[in-house]
């Protein structure tokens, strides 16, 4: 695979005026949380010194905060200090335009212009093309990795950004980003919380990406995050061919492997669940856990209607007229 290289610099990432746009970027929607106020009380102070840091090769990350989440499933958290996430959008910044570039159509996730509609929307595409038109039998191989951001292996993950940028400055900045979090052991694990985490799972994930679409030649492939599926008229090259070939690369090249009580291989018409959808021939209903957590986001939001518009928004890309009017009665004409 011939790889294109990054041509911006160690000083053009660090300079005042990027830092000065990322924290444009990153207070946008935070002016009122006391961390982000107690840095712009001395930004200039603050920013010059960040950078002072980083153009004398001092720079050390901060420890993390940790709390934990459900949403829907429950998640640990670890948010880092103001100085470090301004860091993370001045580096997300110049990486993502370079490393989007290198990324196959048929990933989903963290990217502009992409999002789960336009996947749900690239998923009925290939179901009416390996269908013939619902003329024709389609098996749906899903898969999902296991512990996907908690199992990142970190020395494997700078090794492939060593492939595409040259400058030991800018690696070295970013190997001082990754190795600043460990999940269960040294050397493995991204945080969730970090922008830089979204842009760095889809690097590592690349290398599947590709290795899908390159070696295997799977036409009918979309991955979303960890969750991925493979399309085809024929069960058994799915079953005896392809998912051990993924499998093993997924275990020999990137250290992964596949949560197997979730791995499954179904026909379309029985129903795929995928994205928050449960999809069939010719038409995708909302599955009953996506409805739950619609519901209870929209009460503790107390149907704002910027959330609510939202959400009616979610539901026209499928069959949900019922929920839709359930909402639009509740909310949409009290305002």
């Amino acid at each position: 695979m011939i790889r294109i290289q990054f041509i911006h610099t160690y000083k053009h990432i660090i300079s005042l005026n990027n830092l000065l746009f990322a924290w444009k970027e990153f207070s946008i929607d935070k002016k009122l949380r006391k961390d982000v106020l107690d840095f712009e009380r001395n930004l200039m102070d603050n920013i010059i010194d960040l950078h002072n840091e980083l153009l004398n090769k001092t720079y050390k990350h901060s420890d993390y905060y940790a709390f934990n989440i459900s949403d829907p499933k429950p998640r640990s958290i670890h948010k880092a200090k103001v100085r470090d996430r301004l860091l993370h959008h001045a580096i997300y910044r110049v990486l993502y335009p370079f490393f989007d570039r290198t990324f196959t159509s048929d990933s989903y996730s963290c990217r502009k212009n992409k999002g789960t509609h336009k996947a749900i929307q690239r998923f009925r595409t290939f179901s009416n093309k390996v269908s013939k038109n619902n003329t024709r039998t389609v098996w749906v191989l899903k898969g999902d990795i296991r512990k996907f951001f908690a199992s990142i292996d970190q020395n494997i993950l700078i090794e492939i950004i060593k492939k595409y940028i040259r400058d030991d400055d800018v690696t070295s900045l970013l190997s001082e980003i990754i190795k600043s979090f460990h999940s269960t052991k040294e050397d493995v694990g991204l945080p969730l919380g970090n922008l830089t985490s979204q842009l760095l799972v889809n690097i590592y994930m690349n290398e599947f990406d590709q290795f899908i679409k390159h070696k295997l030649k799977i036409k009918y492939y979309i991955r979303y995050a960890d969750d991925f599926i493979v399309m085809s008229e024929n069960k058994e090259w799915i079953e005896k061919n392809i998912l051990p070939q993924i499998s093993n690369f997924l275990k020999e090249q990137l250290k992964l492997s596949l949560h197997h009580n979730k791995v499954s291989i179904n026909t379309l018409v029985s129903g795929i669940d995928f994205l928050g959808w449960v999809h069939f021939p010719n038409h995708r209903v909302i599955r009953t856990v996506t409805k739950r957590r619609m519901w209870k986001r929209i009460k503790l939001k107390e149907g704002k209607i910027d959330t609510v518009q939202s959400y009616l928004g979610l539901l026209s890309h499928g069959n949900a007229r019922k929920i839709t009017n359930e909402i639009s009665t509740k909310y949409m004409n009290k305002k």
